[in-house]
């Protein structure tokens, strides 16, 4: 089973979750990244994720190991969408079963977290006004001169 993945259509986080299921796990924990209207003042009509997939499918897989080592939690995966994406649209899903909840709380927002940090996945927004641009790359750029 894969532990971190790409979609290019919606997501199922309920098929997801059944993955994670385990007759010794007492707690579960799911994030989920919605798509949303608006993004440092500006309107948001829809966005698209691209990414270095065979570089952030590794990444994201270590990611999620060491989740697991780290937390001592039984299971956990992520996937992140690609592509076009509409304002309500789920973006990313997170989920972590463990022996107890605090684990796998701590799994989940670690793995979300990291994805976001460590990962090479982009997102271009597109405005009400007509303009786009990729979120971030600026601030990005600028920090690694």
């Amino acid at each position: 089973m894969s532990l971190f993945w790409f979609s290019h259509t919606a997501l199922e986080p309920e098929s997801y979750r059944s993955r994670l299921t385990d007759p010794a796990a007492g707690g579960y924990a799911s994030f989920e990244g919605w798509v949303r209207n608006h993004n440092e003042g500006q309107p948001v009509t829809r966005l698209e994720y691209e990414a270095f997939e065979s570089l952030a499918v590794k990444e994201g897989e270590r990611i999620v190991r060491e989740a697991i080592a780290r937390f001592g939690v039984l299971h956990a995966a992520c996937v992140h969408r690609l592509g076009s994406l509409q304002i309500g649209e789920l973006a990313v899903w997170v989920g972590v079963s463990s022996h107890h909840r605090a684990e796998a709380f701590a799994a989940c927002r670690y793995i979300i977290d990291e994805v976001k940090h460590r990962v090479p996945i982009w997102k271009k927004e597109y405005y009400l006004n007509g303009d786009s641009g990729w979120v971030n790359c600026e601030r990005c750029a600028s920090a690694h001169r």
